[in-house]
């Protein structure tokens, strides 16, 4: 048999970074199983350190992912079929990687020959998009702040007012409206920015005085 080689990849959040990914055929009568040099290095191996065998790839599964990886490719073995599995690999370093592995069983004359498939490495793309995810969260949150600020400052501006009554005043409006502190204000900053709606930002200015008013006074009757 020849040299398996391994599939042309690509991963949108690594870009030109390499994705790895190893190719892998089980012959089902011998048990023999043929890896491509990929799966030795996602494995943690270099190629002729060690045979890759059924208990050698089962034993670095993760200790929770291993029954059910064990299952699915007896069921494949006995049945044929495609299969899928997301789960986690510990490899010879001990390094968690978090991979795709996903194959066919290869039938002739009615019976399960042998299984052909491809390991592919996500522990890099998952740690990327992560890290981006985190990202825009904090830009996000700045963004939120800097807006909920403005609006802030419009108020205390217009109201002659402090900067605690102002916040106050726009919770209050989110709360009577029911629609998040973030639309109140991105709403009133749009207002005072436009010169064509400005004319509109003292009606929208006394309703949200309005809404702040009438809070505070329930909840002095309420104290």
């Amino acid at each position: 048999m020849s040299e398996l080689t391994g599939p042309y990849t690509y991963s949108s959040a690594l870009g030109d970074n390499q994705c790895v990914a190893g190719t892998f055929r089980v012959d089902i009568e011998t048990w023999k199983i043929h890896w491509s040099d990929a799966m030795f290095q996602l494995h943690g191996y270099r190629r002729g350190e060690v045979v890759p065998t059924l208990d050698l790839l089962f034993s670095h599964k993760h200790p929770e992912d291993r029954p059910k990886c064990e299952e699915i490719v007896a069921q494949v073995v006995r049945t044929g079929g495609y299969f899928c599995m997301y789960h986690r690999i510990i490899d010879a370093q001990g390094r968690t990687r978090r991979v795709l592995t996903t194959g066919d069983a290869i039938v002739d004359g009615g019976r399960v020959t042998a299984l052909e498939g491809i390991m592919l490495d996500l522990t890099s793309t998952l740690q990327r998009e992560t890290e981006q995810t985190a990202r825009d969260a904090v830009i996000g949150a700045t963004s939120t702040r800097t807006v909920i600020d403005q609006a802030r400052g419009i108020l205390m501006g217009q109201l002659k007012m402090g900067s605690d009554d102002a916040f106050q005043m726009l919770v209050s409006t989110s709360s009577h409206r029911n629609v998040k502190l973030v639309v109140v204000a991105a709403e009133l900053v749009q207002l005072a920015n436009s010169a064509e709606s400005r004319k509109y930002l003292e009606a929208a200015v006394k309703a949200i005085e309005m809404y702040g008013r009438g809070n505070a006074a329930q909840r002095k009757r309420a104290v």
